[in-house]
């Protein structure tokens, strides 16, 4: 599947993952969503990086810029 720009997209939700990231980001539970599986324990460590990486990972979601485990961009809302 690809999204509107050509680019690997993953049958993961945009939208899912951004109500994770704004609700529990800092518990990393958006990063668990899209298989990141490390990077959310590690953020579960650092309580999102204090806020900071949450915040980051947020807006990278919304811009359409997130990638799942497998590399593929979360363009469906």
């Amino acid at each position: 599947m690809l999204d509107a720009e050509g680019r690997p997209a993953s049958p993961k939700s945009r939208l899912a993952a951004a109500l994770l990231a704004w609700f529990l980001g800092f518990l990393g539970i958006h990063r668990f969503y899209v298989g990141k599986v490390g990077t959310g324990i590690l953020m579960i460590v650092t309580l999102g990086g204090l806020g900071i990486w949450v915040l980051i990972d947020f807006i990278i979601i919304l811009l359409g810029s997130f990638k799942d485990k497998e590399e593929r961009y979360l363009a469906n809302w």
